[in-house]
């Protein structure tokens, strides 16, 4: 086991322990989708949920429910550890890219943990935070570049969902294997793809996948890790050489 690996699981043993001995939610910082698919391998049996501030969010927090709990409930606004960041730019200012947002917050020196998706609009951006840190954001969190913004903390249920910029994309493939597919979404080499996968830096349906022959099949979602995601959605008969029409919703 990698010693970051090992640092992880102690961490989330710490807060699960906590938990059962306190008897109180308890919570994680944000984790990648890597970190994730690790800790919900080792939490199989244990009374906890993920959340990210909405439904398709790749990093999230790890809530921990005491017996007390309804698992199947939604979390009240007291018991959710996350708020809500919306950031404004100027009428007529420079639109913000997500690295924009990202390297302009990393900047004030706080650790990636504390921050989750950031949702760029046209106009700002919907960043989901852990409630610790919100008060330090809003004291502190005020350009990007050199574009003034003007912040608020909201609660978590006023992400605006609507943000979510995706577009579709038709291709062929030779076959539905992973690697094939990796290539054609993120547009590669299939040996680069393969490279990808073998690395453990491709997700299906947020589990890990180091086989390039895994075969995936329409409503997968397919992640790399640093590059993007999507989702396929339909899979067509194959043509007269044998290809595969295939159509994905590639998040932007």
């Amino acid at each position: 086991m990698l010693k970051e690996d090992e640092i992880l699981l102690n961490y989330i043993e710490d807060k699960k322990r906590q938990c059962e001995e306190q008897y109180m939610l308890t919570s994680t910082a944000f984790l990648d989708i890597r970190q994730l698919a690790i800790a919900e391998n080792e939490l199989r049996y244990t009374r906890h949920l993920s959340c990210g501030g909405y439904g398709d969010a790749e990093r999230r927090v790890i809530v921990f429910l005491p017996d007390y709990a309804d698992t199947d409930a939604p979390l009240s606004e007291d018991d959710n550890p996350l708020a809500l960041l919306r950031v404004s730019i100027p009428k007529g200012g420079k639109k913000l890219t997500h690295r924009d947002y990202l390297g302009s917050l990393l900047s004030l020196g706080i650790d990636r943990s504390v921050t989750g998706d950031i949702l760029v609009r046209d106009d700002g951006a919907d960043i989901v935070i852990l409630k610790s840190i919100a008060e330090y954001l809003l004291a502190n969190y005020s350009a990007a570049g050199h574009t003034r913004l003007s912040c608020e903390v909201l609660p978590i249920s006023k992400l605006d969902q609507g943000s979510i910029k995706t577009e579709y994309r038709r291709d062929t493939v030779a076959s539905m294997r992973l690697d094939n597919i990796v290539s054609s979404v993120f547009p590669m080499a299939r040996g680069k793809a393969q490279e990808a996968i073998n690395s453990g830096i491709v997700f299906v349906n947020n589990i890990q996948c180091t086989k390039a022959d895994r075969q995936v099949d329409c409503g997968d979602k397919i992640v790399l890790r640093g590059k993007g995601k999507a989702v396929i959605k339909e899979c067509g008969s194959p043509t007269k050489k044998g290809r595969i029409p295939v159509t994905y919703e590639v998040y932007k």
